[in-house]
């Protein structure tokens, strides 16, 4: 199915799931702050949101590209995208799945956890960075 040339998600996929993938994504990026909230229970426009943040807009820029380039390897396409060529607040928009890919102080700005408080915070295992050893020899 079709819509203004854009592949749509399986209605039967798991949003959930969706945002998940999202969320690592944006990790393996080293994206920062990541954050899933399930919205279900506050809004009919979507299931989840999945916010981040990146360093300068270029780590923005890139995070956001690496979620959609792996997802379009899955066959996973968005319906719409704004702000790449900015980078300061990339919103990716899975249907189900709305990402929120921000420059810092811009998400610092607009606040949109604050937003959205009442949503729902979904488990999302970030890995945990190991400081490297430092060695003794010098």
């Amino acid at each position: 199915m079709k819509l203004g040339g854009h592949r749509l998600i399986h209605i039967r996929m798991n949003f959930r799931n969706l945002a998940k993938q999202c969320a690592a994504l944006a990790l393996a990026k080293k994206a920062k702050e990541i954050l899933i909230l399930d919205v279900r229970k506050l809004t009919s426009i979507t299931d989840y949101f999945v916010i981040c943040s990146g360093r300068s807009n270029i780590h923005v820029g890139t995070i956001a590209e690496s979620i959609v380039s792996k997802l379009k390897g899955k066959r996973i396409q968005p319906l719409h995208i704004e702000g790449e060529k900015q980078a300061q607040w990339v919103l990716i928009d899975y249907v189900g799945v709305i990402v929120h890919v921000f420059y810092e102080p811009i998400r610092k700005f607009y606040g949109l956890e604050k937003l959205w408080a009442e949503g729902r915070k979904a488990k999302f295992q970030q890995e945990k960075r190991k400081k490297p050893k430092m060695s003794n020899r010098l």
